[in-house]
């Protein structure tokens, strides 16, 4: 049997119980790809990410419990923290190489990391029947960029959001998301994500990818404060640059070990 270590870090969140878990998986060379879903499914967390460094670039890849997805924010900011942490990485600024293309994490004030992510603005769409059914309470607009976005004119509406899984597994869509102007930040949401054990997801920061545009020209604002409001909850700190998008938030070292494979 052979160890390799394993990394659990809370996202977006300065408190040991807040925020969104990720498993962090350094390694030296990609272990099979089905060998890593299946470490994946184990951790079944939202997402697990694997890294490799490679000189000054680190390759990453992220895993569902069920699926390998093409961008996921919150693993990319536990990664940074790990790399930065406990790697003894003493530069300020990360470049992963990903599916999505290259991406940058840095350190900037007091203990937040920022992600660049490219920006993925929502466009207005048909929706399909079962989004229709599967949500208690209709949007003003619902919108479509790699998800669903369900555009509510309330923090209350998106807290009293309750999905129907029993349809919204129909839908062929990494997840909705329901959105809203926020009573003490510049928007809240929520993530649920179809086809997945999980269900409910406490942070996601590549669903900011597209709330960070939407919201920009909404509001007319470049930098905007957000919150997830999950039972967990987050905090990200937003700016939009265009074609680019920045995410920022805290992290927090839950646990580290060890996995063994054979």
């Amino acid at each position: 049997m052979k160890a390799y270590p394993i990394f659990q870090v809370n996202a977006f969140t300065n408190s040991i119980f807040g925020g969104n878990p990720a498993a962090v998986c350094p390694l030296n060379a990609w272990l099979p790809t089905e060998v890593m879903q299946e470490l994946a499914k184990e951790n079944n967390l939202s997402e697990t990410a694997f890294f490799i460094p490679d000189g000054d670039i680190f390759h990453i890849r992220w895993f569902t419990p069920e699926i390998e997805i093409d961008l996921a924010g919150h693993p990319t900011l536990a990664t940074a923290h790990v790399i930065f942490k406990y790697f003894g990485y003493t530069k300020n600024d990360i470049t992963f190489n990903s599916n999505s293309g290259l991406l940058h994490v840095k350190k900037t004030e007091g203990s937040l990391l920022e992600m660049n992510f490219p920006s993925r603005m929502p466009q207005k769409c048909n929706p399909p029947l079962a989004l229709i059914e599967g949500i208690n309470h209709q949007p003003q607009h619902i919108y479509k960029s790699r998800d669903y976005v369900l555009q509510y004119s309330t923090q209350e509406e998106v807290e009293n959001f309750k999905p129907d899984f029993i349809w919204l597994n129909r839908i062929d869509a990494l997840g909705v998301i329901a959105t809203a102007p926020g009573n003490d930040c510049d928007f809240v949401s929520r993530f649920f994500v179809l086809n997945s054990v999980i269900e409910e997801d406490p942070v996601t920061g590549s669903a900011h990818a597209s709330l960070i545009p939407f919201w920009s020209e909404i509001l007319g604002k470049k930098k905007m404060l957000a919150k997830q409001i999950s039972k967990r909850g987050g905090i990200i700190h937003c700016e939009d640059k265009d074609d680019r998008v920045t995410i920022s938030g805290e992290c927090v070292l839950y646990m580290k070990g060890e996995y063994f494979l054979p």
